[in-house]
């Protein structure tokens, strides 16, 4: 593991990790929660959010990296800002979960109006994937706006089914930590 990574697990079992029962947004009831927003909205955690995530991206080469509103957010725009200043800048986009319903009605946002999905290589990152659906929706809005998506990334990978429902829509999931990683 990193080192980074090492100091982001324990900034996440500090500000974003609980025990005890809980419902996801998935619907299921599992005994651990990750809320990951405490962590990517501190400063510590947004640069080792970002900083993590930008090592597997880098390698990527992705021409875009986007994810679905709310969870991917805050870390798209930390990632955005340090790739600009560590002079490797990544274009990112959000999808929103409906479409606006005024001014351009648009599902993804974030692309200058000379810019476009169609025919680009994205990656798609989340902040948690339990069963895949957030980044199946992104992947989705991408697809439709001409995009090929292969590969999703998330800071943390539940292991409860997300890269088995991800490998049949043809994604690979990555991952910068996994649930087992807070045993």
């Amino acid at each position: 593991m990193r080192e980074t990574d090492s100091a982001l697990l324990d900034l996440i079992r500090r500000r974003s990790f609980r025990r005890g029962t809980f419902r996801l947004s998935s619907g299921a009831e599992s005994n651990v929660y990750f809320n990951l927003k405490p962590t990517m909205m501190s400063p510590l955690g947004a640069y080792l959010a970002a900083r993590a995530l930008l090592a597997v991206i880098w390698e990527a080469k992705p021409d875009f990296v986007g994810g679905l509103e709310m969870g991917a957010v805050p870390v798209i725009g930390a990632l955005a800002a340090l790739s600009q200043r560590e002079a490797k800048p990544v274009r990112t986009f959000f999808v929103r979960k409906r479409a606006k319903e005024h001014g351009t009605m648009d599902m993804i946002e974030g692309l200058a109006p000379d810019e476009s999905l169609s025919g680009a290589r994205v990656m798609v990152v989340d902040d948690v994937a339990t069963t895949g659906g957030s980044i199946l929706k992104a992947a989705e809005a991408a697809r439709a706006a001409g995009a090929t998506v292969e590969t999703a990334l998330v800071l943390i990978d539940r292991e409860e089914g997300a890269s088995e429902a991800l490998a049949a829509a043809g994604i690979r999931l990555l991952s910068v930590l996994k649930a087992g990683d807070f045993q």
